[in-house]
């Protein structure tokens, strides 16, 4: 069996069979290990694991093995085999004992591979706004130049990752606050990320925002007047809410807050609707203006 590291080093591998005493053990799924002739090893919290079963020999390549070749990998890479310089363990909300694990492929490789600069198009509105049409038209607008997006529409993550959560007030914020991670994880990785979505809050809307480096957040404000959304009403809801069978709808029994310094505002001209690659086209330009278009 071989396995590559990095840009140049290998190992070699013997047949998966255990040059050592083993005994095993169903509870936790631990395989506990007597001596065993293995090269690779790393320390947790000060106790010592075995990396690999197998016996292994390290190629050398230039001269060099392992971390010391000439290939990409970065020092803290080898760390992470070493055992050495260990972070320390930290707490976030209910989860204890986490320590983030840094990668020598960050962002900027990622985007430099893309050709284009990873952020989150935030696009909010009523419903019946054109949120959801204007980002496929985004969407589709940007796929044409050969950039690579992907939608986090509203609705869609609910048939999903949110389909736990309800309409009520909580339950609106956590919709939003997952959204906004999957959404930085997305711009992390380089891409054009673009959520589409009510997010009636200012709240919410500037948490995800504080998610991000200044600058790849950028809103985009659907200011299309209530009686026009609900004039369109493409999935019928204004109707039942008027009705009294859907309560806490957003514009009739629940408020929505207009952001004040959204980065773009997409709007009605002199009452006439602009086609939805119009609108698209306008946050395309913004893209390039600010160079998220290229790496």
């Amino acid at each position: 069996m071989m396995t590559a590291i990095g840009n140049g080093s290998l190992i070699y591998c013997a047949q998966p069979e255990f040059d050592c005493a083993k005994t095993w053990s169903t509870k936790l799924g631990v395989l506990k290990l007597g001596a065993c002739n293995c090269s690779l090893g790393f320390n947790i919290t000060g106790t010592s694991f075995l990396a690999h079963t197998e016996t292994c020999t390290t190629s050398r390549i230039n001269g060099k093995a392992g971390c010391n070749s000439n290939d990409e990998m970065t020092v803290n890479d080898c760390r992470s085999f070493s055992g050495k310089s260990i972070p320390r363990m930290s707490t976030n909300w209910n989860s204890a004992n986490i320590v983030w694990h840094k990668c020598s492929v960050e962002k900027s490789d990622r985007e430099e591979l893309l050709k284009q600069r990873g952020c989150v198009i935030w696009i909010t509105g009523l419903s019946g706004s054109g949120k959801s049409t204007v980002a496929c038209a985004l969407s589709r607008g940007l796929h044409a130049r050969g950039k690579l997006t992907y939608i986090l529409d509203g609705d869609n993550v609910r048939h999903g990752l949110n389909r736990d959560l309800s309409f009520a007030a909580e339950d609106r914020a956590e919709n939003i606050r997952r959204i906004g991670e999957v959404a930085k994880l997305l711009a992390d990785a380089g891409v054009i990320c673009i959520a589409s979505l009510i997010s009636p809050y200012r709240k919410e809307r500037d948490a995800c925002r504080a998610l991000l480096p200044e600058g790849d957040f950028i809103e985009v404000f659907m200011d299309v007047p209530l009686h026009v959304c609900e004039a369109r009403d493409p999935k019928g809801l204004y109707k039942l809410a008027r009705a009294g069978k859907i309560n806490g709808f957003t514009g009739i029994d629940d408020p929505y807050e207009p952001p004040p310094k959204s980065e773009i505002v997409l709007r009605q001209n002199q009452g006439l609707c602009d086609s939805p690659n119009d609108l698209a086209d306008v946050v395309i330009s913004y893209l390039d203006k600010k160079g998220y278009l290229k790496a």
